[in-house]
């Protein structure tokens, strides 16, 4: 037991998942305890999002030094600081942590160590030292997070052949690099590396690239990545990577054919798996390793939650702060929590053009309702004063519900889904966000005011078409 009383709740976890529970259980009035093995903040903070995001700026801003003759800019760069863009990456890094930290002492008990439930409502943590304690709770949260995912035949040694993990603190682009993987993780790299010089091959299994999106979208960043110089497999798979030295042979299979290249770094980017190992939860599990819990992060074992990427849900750092919420308001005894319904959950890449998308694809949609149930409108950023400005090629795309029989032509019925690609696609998507999660209609968003010249204006106008009321677009 720990200072001699128990604790309302013990979260096993202090990444997203686990820090927002902690923090809203907090704001409830209940006393927290966190543990967290390495650092608060997590993959995220650490390994993912923010260091991958501050490299991402600096590549944006080396693209538009490439655009600069377009704006009559005369611009000359003398080179890349690897070591000057590393301490900025983590000066971004350094920064937020210090605050959740202070967070965390100041609504929390932090314990440091690794947790493992060992019985009912307590978590025995080992700290660095080796020592031993334990800690009660009336309510356990599983918010272990996730690792990188390997490929049983590719040997990563951290140097040639590489994870997310290892890439995110790099100091000097690689000069060749093929990426396994065109998920989110693996298009950014590409989308980070590219500008700083680096000869981009991607290698994905699936037909298409972000295959999670909907296939305009695949299709739209497929098409700039190439014409950016990224070389682009889909329908392909890696089936040996042999590393000699400094060098790593790479062969490509696709399509009945053999590509043999030799690269400089090997990203192995297939995603992620629940970090649930030695948890004391196995009978938890599923056969995936993920926790089964229900649409509130309740499992079968009483008082026992999870939330974040321990689940089977969307690996997002935001999809995590929601259930948090969820389960430290359940635990509150909140009146009328509302689980969380992660269609609505916008789902973020940060490559280059950015991909954002909430809602249904028009493939779902289709599928759930139907061919003659669903309309789809799609308005270019090639004609908002904005979007060309910022040289985009990008679309704001709606999928709305059509009303029954006897509706007037043009008029929708409620938004199912908002897909964008183009310049700040991550920040447009959230007035998407609004409209699917309030089952908004075409009409009723197309009313409102959108500010001109801006991207978001975009919006605007396919709320408007969608609504058979176009006003710039043909």
């Amino acid at each position: 037991m720990a200072d001699g009383r128990t604790f309302d709740v013990v979260v096993v976890g202090g990444g997203p998942g686990g820090y927002a529970t902690a923090f809203r259980a907090a704001a409830r009035g209940l006393d927290v305890a966190m543990v967290e093995q390495a650092k608060v903040g997590g993959t995220c903070l650490h390994w993912g999002c923010i260091p991958s995001k501050a490299s991402l700026h600096v590549a944006e801003l080396l693209e538009e030094v490439e655009r600069g003759p377009v704006m009559g800019l005369d611009l000359t760069l003398n080179g890349i600081d690897g070591d000057e863009l590393a301490a900025f990456r983590h000066g971004v890094v350094d920064r937020l942590h210090k605050g959740l930290v202070g967070l965390a002492r100041q609504r929390t008990t932090l314990f440091e160590g690794r947790g493992r439930l060992v019985e009912a409502g307590v978590v025995a943590v080992t700290g660095p030292d080796g020592e031993e304690q334990r800690v009660e709770g009336r309510h356990v949260v599983i918010a272990t997070g996730s690792r990188v995912r390997g490929l049983p035949s590719i040997e990563v040694d951290g140097r040639v052949v590489q994870t997310s993990d290892d890439a995110v603190h790099f100091t000097e682009a690689p000069g060749r690099a093929v990426i396994i993987g065109a998920g989110a993780i693996g298009m950014e790299f590409a989308s980070m590396w590219a500008p700083m010089g680096t000869e981009v091959t991607i290698v994905e299994a699936l037909d298409r690239v972000l295959p999670l999106e909907d296939a305009d979208v695949s299709d739209a960043v497929a098409k700039a990545y190439r014409s950016r110089g990224i070389d682009v497999h889909t329908g392909a798979t890696v089936s040996a990577v042999e590393v000699d030295g400094d060098v790593a042979t790479v062969t490509i299979d696709a399509d009945g054919s053999t590509t043999t290249l030799e690269v400089d770094c090997v990203l192995v980017a297939v995603g992620r798996a629940p970090r649930t190992d030695d948890l004391g939860i196995d009978d938890l599990l599923d056969d995936r390793g993920f926790v089964v819990a229900d649409a509130y992060g309740a499992t079968a074992t009483d008082g026992v939650w999870a939330v974040g990427d321990v689940l089977p849900t969307l690996a997002l750092a935001h999809a995590a702060f929601v259930e948090g919420f969820v389960v430290a308001d359940r635990i509150a005894g909140v009146d009328d929590v509302v689980p969380v319904d992660h269609t609505h959950t916008p789902r973020v890449t940060y490559c280059h053009p950015e991909a954002a998308s909430v809602g249904l694809t028009e493939a779902q949609a289709v599928e759930q309702h139907g061919d003659e149930a669903v309309s789809s409108t799609t308005v270019s950023l090639m004609g908002n004063a904005k979007g060309i400005i910022a040289g985009s090629k990008g679309f704001a795309k709606v999928i709305a519900l059509r009303d029954g029989p006897g509706v007037a032509p043009g008029a929708t019925g409620e938004v199912l889904g908002v897909h964008v690609v183009g310049p700040h696609a991550t920040d447009l998507v959230a007035e998407g966000a609004l409209a699917t999660s309030w089952g908004a209609l075409p009409e009723e968003l197309g009313a409102i005011s959108h500010a001109h010249p801006t991207l978001y204006e975009a919006l605007g106008e396919a709320w408007m078409s969608a609504a058979g009321l176009p006003f710039h677009v043909h």
